[in-house]
């Protein structure tokens, strides 16, 4: 096993549609993954059976080599006690579409909530971490406002930060600017960029082409529930193999 995490075979349906049609996965650590297609092709439903918000109805997903979200006793998997569960999804921050912030909390407090009451972190550890977050967002001068009064753009930053402030070895992005205004995608994207300098694992579900191919070691495309095509951005991106690749890159670049 190579990959910080790996998926293996995983299947997934809802109300008996398949979704996931046996989908495989490797990503190195310290890589950034961008995962493109079309709506609908599954793209978000497996960034959700990494970190098991949904369970997969079958195969296996490894995070540094351990089973992530369930057990395996006897050649039989076992879905994991919620504890247990909670420890596993510390390992893996997750940044939504729509932010997700808690909107009763200040920023700062959305970043320090989850260290103190899941990881037993120290209060004042945990505050001089969120700052030193939100200083590498660009806001820590909005570390005492409450989230309507943020940007879409600002809001998203937090998001990220706090994420970041469970200390994950690998993030998850699920089209992470797709509910922002054009002029407001660059200041996450710059955000992304330097976590992916920085060598943060990183698995994007992504519609930004550029972002894919400048930031990006490897471009998986899903359609239908399948990886269809992946490889490096210039090999996907600008040289696409498969047919559906090419119609799909001709309607998204035009």
């Amino acid at each position: 096993m190579t990959g910080m995490v790996e998926v293996r075979k995983i299947h997934k349906s809802f109300h008996g549609t398949p979704v996931l049609k046996g989908v495989d996965l490797s990503v190195a650590a310290g890589s950034v993954t961008c995962i493109i297609g079309p709506s609908g092709s599954g793209k978000s439903t497996l960034l959700r059976c990494i970190n098991h918000l949904e369970k997969p109805d079958r195969g296996r997903v490894y995070v540094n080599g351990q089973l992530s979200g369930c057990r395996e006793r006897n050649g039989v998997l076992y879905e994991c006690r919620p504890r247990e569960l909670c420890l596993d999804r510390r390992k893996i921050g997750m940044v939504f579409q729509s932010f997700n912030l808690f909107s009763h909390m200040s920023v700062l407090q959305n970043l320090t909530v989850g260290p103190v009451t899941v990881k037993g972190e120290d209060g004042a550890a945990a505050r001089a971490y969120a700052l030193e977050l939100l200083e590498r967002v660009g806001l820590a001068h909005k570390a005492d406002a409450m989230p309507s009064q943020l940007s879409g753009g600002q809001q998203q930053r937090v998001a990220i930060a706090r994420a970041l402030a469970m200390r994950p070895s690998v993030m998850l992005f699920d089209e992470p600017t797709s509910a922002l205004d054009p002029e407001l995608v660059g200041e996450v994207l710059e955000v992304m960029k330097a976590l992916a300098a920085e060598g943060m694992t990183m698995i994007v579900v992504t519609h930004e082409m550029g972002f894919a191919r400048e930031v990006s070691d490897h471009v998986v495309f899903m359609d239908e529930g399948r990886i269809v095509e992946e490889g490096h951005p210039d090999s996907v991106l600008l040289k696409p193999q498969h047919p559906r690749l090419q119609t799909f890159l001709s309607r998204v670049l035009g």
